[in-house]
């Protein structure tokens, strides 16, 4: 089997894709369709194993692929890790700026370390490597830069922390659009609503009701695919949208729209898409399948 995009074959060929976050969830997928499309993708994170076990996919499905292990909150590792793709590959054609992570908490109970690790990962992080890409390589050859959100419009109870840094890379992403235009360069971001990923798991049991029950919140009345996610990634970065830079795609079935209070009808004809073909639903929606 093979990743089934909805893009051409070889939309890619012959370019270099790094993708920060690119062991797990939406960044591995990512990974394997951008593969899947003719790019040397270059993945990034800070575990090794992770990066090893994607990579190993990927070459299996006779993909191009490497790995560079970075952490991406530390200014002088970026630095040193854009450096040594430049120096393997020559080109970072573009950048999928996808590495994050957060965890739940209310705003009162959250220290000022747990606050800005998550805004140092979610924002700083993004920052740092999109800079050094662009001051490296595309301030003199182009190309774009699609940077990872989430569904902060409303404010995100329970993850401040996240809502304020995703707000953030909101604010970046149009800045940067604005400043590096004149080189060439698209910036755009993706904001997924509820999507059915690894990271899921990685919740407290407490949460997992909650996590069944988020589909009832959608209009579409089910939750993303990772492929869902890839796909809008995908076609940012692609030459269709090469008039399209300082915009944000949200991806989230509506649920942004409206409000509590409009009874939502039956869901009738509402089909999800995965390409993915490694694929596998998160432990605490198996039940749901």
């Amino acid at each position: 089997m093979s990743y089934d995009s909805v893009f051409k074959p070889g939309l890619f060929a012959g370019q270099t894709i790094l993708v920060t976050g690119g062991g797990s969830g939406i960044g591995r997928c990512t990974a394997h369709e951008l593969a899947a499309l003719g790019a040397h993708v270059v993945l990034v994170g800070r575990k090794p194993e992770k990066l090893e076990a994607t990579a190993a996919e990927i070459v299996e499905d006779g993909g191009s692929v490497s790995w560079q292990a970075c952490d991406i909150r530390e200014e002088e590792p970026v630095k040193a890790m854009v450096a040594a793709v430049l120096a393997e590959r020559g080109q970072i054609h573009h950048l999928v700026n996808n590495a994050g992570g957060q965890y739940p908490a209310p705003l009162a109970s959250i220290n000022q370390k747990g606050f800005e690790t998550v805004v140092r990962t979610n924002l700083v992080g993004g920052f740092l490597v999109a800079r050094e890409v662009y001051n490296q390589c595309m301030a003199k050859r182009g190309g774009s830069i699609v940077n990872m959100l989430a569904d902060m419009w409303g404010g995100m109870p329970g993850m401040g922390h996240s809502g304020a840094a995703r707000a953030g890379m909101e604010n970046f992403t149009k800045t940067a659009a604005f400043e590096w235009g004149h080189s060439g360069v698209r910036v755009n971001a993706v904001a997924p609503g509820w999507v059915a990923s690894s990271g899921m798991d990685t919740y407290p049991e407490a949460m997992k009701q909650m996590i069944r029950s988020l589909k009832n919140h959608v209009p579409l009345q089910r939750i993303a695919t990772e492929a869902e996610i890839s796909s809008a990634i995908v076609f940012l970065l692609s030459p269709g949208a090469s008039f399209i830079s300082g915009n944000t795609i949200r991806i989230d079935g509506a649920a942004t729209q409206g409000t509590r209070t409009w009874q939502l009808g039956k869901a009738t004809n509402s089909e999800s898409y995965n390409g993915f073909h490694r694929a596998y639903a998160p432990d605490v929606l198996k039940d749901q399948e």
